[in-house]
């Protein structure tokens, strides 16, 4: 595996030290980012006061997630709402909600379902005028705002190194998880002065790539 959420709780593995079984490779820490996800949103855009959270409940990792972003934004002074999505026939009903709730930004959580209808997403934030963050590049480069998520390039190259042990004749039950080391934030300009928000100089040093 190279981009698994929680191999945990998805049951592919007994443990991140000792798989157990026939699966081993790389996991994505998803959960532990969505605070750091939160604070950008609030950072670009400070007069947030209320935040929707989009989350998939067929998803496992989600209640983690749902759990640390409502964490954060209790330490933010931010009020959440979790808005449940199982598929892209429910988006209409939950941007509808999101507005009348007069949510003021939006937190999309990593999920396939949502990876698959990224574009879709992006284009009901811009539309209604929402900033919003993920947890994968490719959202932004759809049209969303912003994203603070692990390298998967780099988690394919350090897949190439389990691929080499297991030809070498190790077994994946002794090869332990690996979690990611490396972590980008990217930005869409054109999406900010669509939204008419000016991305922070601070935000900006921070930036990994920048979408024009």
């Amino acid at each position: 595996m190279i981009a698994v959420h929680d191999p945990v709780a998805s049951g592919l593995v007994a443990s991140l030290a000792k798989p157990g079984g026939n699966v081993t490779g790389l996991s994505l820490l998803t959960a532990d980012l969505v605070g750091k996800q939160i604070q950008l949103l609030k950072e670009i855009a400070p007069q947030t006061a209320r935040v929707a959270v989009l989350s998939n409940p067929d998803s496992p990792p989600h209640r983690l997630m749902v759990e640390q972003a409502e964490k954060a934004g209790r330490g933010l002074g931010l009020g959440l709402r979790v808005l449940e999505v199982r598929g892209p026939e429910d988006f209409n009903g939950a941007f509808a909600a999101m507005i009348k709730d007069q949510a003021d930004a939006l937190l999309v959580l990593t999920d396939a379902m949502f990876f698959i209808h990224r574009a879709r997403l992006a284009n009901n934030t811009v539309r209604n005028r929402l900033p919003s963050v993920s947890g994968f590049a490719e959202y932004v480069n759809a049209g969303g705002l912003i994203s603070y998520a692990p390298s998967v390039r780099a988690n394919l190259r350090r897949a190439a190194t389990y691929i080499d042990k297991l030809l070498k004749g190790a077994k994946p039950a002794d090869l332990p998880v690996e979690q990611p080391t490396k972590f980008e934030v990217v930005v869409n300009l054109k999406t900010a002065k669509a939204l008419g928000l000016t991305i922070p100089h601070s935000v900006l040093l921070r930036t990994d790539q920048i979408i024009e």
